[in-house]
């Protein structure tokens, strides 16, 4: 199974012939700019479409801190995204309160641990909205 830096390295190369479909499910790749670093970071990342956009959820697993990619993206919600083959530029925003029920079923639908990764934590996990730019 891929995982990690491993994962983003195959999808790169097989332009997501290998890593789109994970467990189940499907991924896409976001790149975020470090927000200390300037350095360009590239996560693969559980994804839904939503109409025009992809939704992402900024889980780590119900880790009580957010993930890096996510801090990264509220200090510069610029973002490359990586479907497949088709590579974008994307604006990143967080689901406002009265969109994250409707966006945390959509991906709960595909994975279920979604749910129990809330229960882990007290912080209020993210639903992120990825909006092509292109």
């Amino acid at each position: 199974m891929l995982y990690g830096k491993e994962h983003v390295r195959r999808y790169q190369e097989t332009d997501g012939a290998e890593g789109h479909d994970w467990n189940g499910t499907t991924t896409l790749l976001l790149t975020t700019t470090g927000r200390r670093s300037g350095r360009k970071y590239t996560t693969p990342l559980i994804y839904q479409k939503h109409g025009d956009t992809y939704v992402v959820v900024a889980s780590k697993g119900g880790d009580p801190k957010h993930p890096e990619w996510y801090l990264n993206l509220t200090a510069d919600p610029t973002v490359e995204v990586q479907v497949k083959d088709r590579k974008f530029k994307a604006r990143a925003l967080t689901a406002k309160p009265d969109q994250k029920p409707a966006l945390w079923g959509l991906m709960t639908r595909v994975w279920p641990d979604y749910d129990q990764y809330q229960t882990k934590t007290a912080r209020d996990i993210p639903v992120v909205v990825l909006e092509p730019l292109s």
